[in-house]
């Protein structure tokens, strides 16, 4: 019998506000001093800025 073959699956990885998941080859990242974030686009990533522009002040 002849195995059928499956294209490999991406590994995900959970956006950082949305948690939506989303291919690591895709992934936009904001690198901090000890660890990556993950955002699956600018709108999730403006709104992490902002959250943290209002914890500093």
């Amino acid at each position: 019998m002849t195995e059928e073959k499956k294209p490999p699956q991406d590994e995900t990885i959970a956006c950082e506000i949305c948690l939506k998941e989303i291919p690591i080859s895709e992934a936009k990242s904001e690198e901090a001093t000890d660890y990556v974030l993950h955002f699956c686009g600018i709108e999730c990533y403006d709104k992490w800025k902002d959250q943290n522009k209002k914890e500093e002040n």
